[in-house]
C-alpha cells in the first residue's frame, strides 16, 4: 500500500519533460538495413540446443574412451617393459643353466 502511494507522488512531482523524452535514443534502423531484411531469400536455421541429457551422454563417452586410451597405452608399454626384462633375463640366466645341464649328465 505505500509503495502505490510512493509511487503515485514520485510520478506527480517528476514528470518528464519534453527535452528529455526528445533525447532518449529510439530503436530505429535505415531504410537499406529494412530493406536487407525483408527481401532477404534466406530461411534462418533455428539450431536445436544440446540438451543436458544428451550433452551428459556424449561428455560421458568422451571421458571414457580418452581413459580407455591412456590406460591401454599404459598397459602395453608397461607389457614391452616386462617383457624386455624377462627376455633380458633368460638370455643372461642362460649360460648358468647350460653349465647345470653338463653337470647334470
Amino acid at each position: 500500500m505505500a509503495s502505490r502511494i510512493l509511487t503515485a507522488t514520485h510520478r506527480a512531482f517528476h514528470r518528464p519533460t519534453t527535452a528529455a523524452i526528445h533525447t532518449s535514443r529510439t530503436l530505429t534502423s535505415t531504410a537499406r538495413l529494412s530493406d536487407a531484411a525483408t527481401t532477404s531469400t534466406a530461411p534462418i536455421t533455428v539450431r536445436k540446443p544440446v540438451g543436458a541429457f544428451r550433452g551428459g551422454i556424449f561428455g560421458f563417452l568422451l571421458g571414457s574412451v580418452v581413459a580407455g586410451a591412456g590406460t591401454f597405452y599404459y598397459v602395453m608399454e608397461e607389457y614391452r617393459v616386462s617383457n624386455e626384462l624377462l627376455t633380458e633375463d633368460i638370455y643372461v640366466s642362460d649360460p648358468s643353466v647350460e653349465l647345470y645341464e653338463r653337470v647334470a649328465i
